[in-house]
């Protein structure tokens, strides 16, 4: 006969798997800051790649344990909430780092490495936020947390208008201009996920608080 606790226990994979996935979203982050201040990029995509790849592995096995799994941890619909704002954030960093190595050499002089240090910190508030799930949803940290992603998500907001002025100045490379605005615009974007999933965090603390 299954104990309570046994049952239960198998609920808690859950936030082992969501951590899982925090941590490669922060992987994906940390290989996206070091794309753009690297000149030899091939070992950095490998990174890249393996991370990425670790994030769908996981993304999936979320999945199918939703399906094979009678008791879980958290509410059904909230784990798929997690686990689908958490897979966004290396989709969106994917995007970026496609479009960067194609036309990097274009935009040479351009510096990202501000903002992809900027990801890579709202990535590791991902990371502390997901943590804080098995330690019983209490409402203070989380909202800490929170509050830190949102100065983020400002901070990115704000940087994102400050080379405009100068890539539009110039006007001698309308190209180079708007290569240089969608690649800033994908950085802002996958900040914005990340604020997505503290959003979804402190949504189920507060529902269980």
């Amino acid at each position: 006969m299954f104990s309570l606790q046994t049952i239960f226990g198998k609920g808690d994979k859950f936030y082992g798997l969501l951590e899982a996935s925090a941590e490669a979203a922060r992987e994906s982050a940390k290989a996206m800051h070091e794309l753009v201040i690297q000149t030899d990029r091939t070992p950095v995509m490998a990174a890249f790649s393996t991370a990425r790849a670790r994030e769908k592995a996981l993304h999936a096995q979320i999945g199918e344990e939703l399906v094979n799994t009678f008791v879980t941890a958290l509410d059904r619909e909230d784990i798929e909430a997690l686990n689908s704002a958490l897979y966004k954030i290396p989709k969106t960093i994917e995007k970026f780092a496609e479009r960067y190595v194609i036309v990097a050499e274009r935009l040479q002089g351009i510096d990202f490495s501000q903002r992809a240090a900027l990801l890579e910190r709202s990535a590791d508030v991902v990371v502390a936020m997901i943590g804080q799930l098995r330690h019983g949803l209490k409402i203070d940290p989380v909202k800490k947390l929170r509050d830190q992603l949102q100065a983020l998500e400002s901070e990115a907001d704000r940087l994102l208008l400050d080379p405009y002025r100068t890539l539009y100045a110039e006007a001698s490379d309308p190209l180079r201009a708007i290569l240089a605005k969608d690649l800033f615009e994908l950085i802002e974007k996958a900040v914005d996920k990340c604020r997505d999933v503290g959003n979804v965090v402190y949504s189920i603390v507060l529902k269980n608080s």
